[in-house]
């Protein structure tokens, strides 16, 4: 009677009592895109996904075409906690609402906010904030073209303000490079910089980032 195996006996067991893989789908594999650079705070790639998801790198391709497309479901999935406020609002607070709920979720991980300057969302979290600022700009009078082509300043502004903010980029910081810098300059050199020097490293981030969005807003409004 020939021997038993006992590594190929232990080796087969072992395959039959593994839990089951969860079913691979586009939802799984954005999810835990979203998850690797919000939680590890590095950038996403086919491999580390298929790896998270134990399976390889070609499954992912019956999902989505490339990494320029999971990038794109990616940041529409996190745009997913936006806020648009209520209808009825006054649009000016229902717009600086939207405006702040945007760059808060960017803000959440410098990858995500990284992400907003390499992409453009596709999906429809990007169509839901879409269509919501061009009905707040259609209530405060915007002409349609101009607030088409506002759409993109005031996200892409967004964005900008969030990867300052992920990063930890406070230009008005006592300790901060830019304080540094300003606090040393020469007066004979740059004169209107050192005599506008207090200006320059005065108020917090949080009214600088109110300042920013009243000047998007007069600005798109005085547009004739």
């Amino acid at each position: 009677m020939p021997s038993r195996d006992p590594f190929r006996a232990s080796h087969v067991a072992s395959r039959r009592n593994r839990p089951a893989k969860p079913p691979l789908s586009r939802d799984a594999i954005v999810a835990e895109a979203l998850r690797q650079i919000s939680q590890d705070g590095g950038g996403m790639s086919l491999r580390k996904i298929a790896t998270a998801l134990d399976t390889g790198p070609a499954s992912l391709y019956a999902y989505v075409d490339d990494l320029s497309e999971l990038q794109a479901l990616v940041l529409d999935h996190a745009l997913d906690e936006v806020t648009v406020g209520a209808a009825g609002e006054p649009w000016r607070a229902r717009l600086e609402r939207l405006l702040r709920s945007y760059a808060e979720v960017l803000a959440k991980s410098p990858a995500l906010a990284q992400l907003a300057f390499q992409t453009v969302a596709v999906g429809p979290n990007a169509l839901r904030i879409a269509e919501a600022l061009l009905e707040i700009l259609d209530e405060a009078g915007v002409e349609p073209a101009t607030a088409a082509w506002a759409i993109d300043m005031l996200t892409m502004s967004m964005a900008a303000a969030a990867a300052g903010h992920a990063y930890g980029l406070d230009p008005a910081a006592p300790d901060s490079p830019v304080a540094q810098a300003v606090d040393r300059v020469s007066a004979d050199e740059y004169p209107r910089v050192h005599a506008a020097r207090a200006d320059i490293m005065s108020g917090t981030g949080d009214e600088r980032f109110a300042w920013s969005v009243d000047v998007l807003i007069r600005g798109i409004l005085a547009r004739p």
